[in-house]
């Protein structure tokens, strides 16, 4: 029930979906629903909730339970969101893998650890899949479907039909990989914003313009292939004009940095100089973050029906 079980919480309500949020801690469970219920009510205020329900009728689909036995018991699909942790993660399925039955789905919201790490060795593997989201899952709707080599077709299937449900974006990935494919995208960019930082081409908040200002402005939109073709007469156009000029550049790319000493020093401190990193700040930051996102997600939903 932390921040991405919190965001899946309200993503599935505001689907119709009913929901039982589990954690080990009642308190925690009751900070969660305090948070959702702010959340909910803020959104339908600013006209951006999502779903056909009022904040109310939402908030009434969402329970709570701290024992897990009870909380799954009827489930159709069960959406794991513990930290990062592989071990934690492997236990709570290996105990989620001895008293659901042959129906349910069994996701994990994991965003780097593969389904092989994750799940070999149950006996519901077939019925396991990562469905992993972007944060925050509200105001972004991408998920990154990821089957383990033994997951059924059906079960790839159904939780593709469930987060179209639900209004979120999901893309199928036919085969693991570390990281998946969004993170290899963003960890790309950030190694090579990282080394242009470090060897002084630019600084850390002109590099974050050329994302923001620049780069940004297109991906918010239509992805790296489609702006190639785009920006000349389709793709093999594109790569007969800049196929030189590409391999000439990404052969001077140089090693992956450490993300460590003098430079993480000084991007730290341009950062900090922004964005002072304490935690009222921060939260102030990421709110208005959300606003954007929320107020982009219209936007491109108007566009989209025009």
């Amino acid at each position: 029930s932390g921040l991405i079980g919190r965001s899946w919480a309200m993503v599935f309500a505001a689907g119709g979906f009913k929901v039982q949020l589990y954690d080990i801690e009642q308190q925690q469970l009751t900070s969660a629903l305090e948070n959702i219920r702010k959340q909910m009510k803020e959104l339908e205020e600013s006209g951006s909730l999502k779903g056909p329900l009022s904040a109310e009728q939402q908030l009434a689909l969402v329970s709570v339970c701290t024992d897990l036995k009870a909380a799954v018991e009827g489930a159709t699909f069960i959406q794991e969101c513990t930290p990062e942790n592989l071990e934690l993660k492997k236990k709570i399925f290996g105990q989620l893998d001895l008293i659901v039955g042959d129906n349910v789905i069994l996701s994990s919201s994991t965003s780097c650890l593969v389904p092989s790490k994750l799940f070999t060795g149950l006996k519901h593997v077939k019925q396991c899949i990562v469905s992993h989201p972007v944060n925050p899952p509200y105001f972004v709707p991408l998920v990154e479907i990821v089957p383990h080599p033994e997951t059924d077709p059906s079960t790839t299937e159904r939780t593709y039909a469930l987060m179209k449900k639900i209004g979120q974006s999901p893309v199928k990935l036919n085969r693991e990989i570390e990281g998946f494919v969004l993170n290899r995208l963003q960890y790309a960019v950030i190694s090579e914003a990282w080394r242009l930082v470090g060897e002084g081409v630019i600084s850390a908040t002109d590099l974050d313009l050329v994302m923001s200002d620049g780069l940004g402005m297109r991906y918010a939109f239509i992805g790296p292939l489609e702006t190639m073709h785009l920006n000349a007469e389709g793709i093999s156009n594109y790569c007969e004009r800049y196929r030189e000029g590409m391999r000439l550049v990404l052969n001077n790319f140089g090693p992956v940095p450490e993300f460590s000493g003098e430079v993480e020093q000084r991007i730290n401190q341009a950062m900090s100089e922004k964005i002072p990193a304490v935690p009222k700040v921060l939260d102030a930051r990421r709110k208005r973050r959300d606003e954007y996102l929320i107020g982009l997600a219209k936007l491109k939903k108007q566009m989209k029906s025009d």
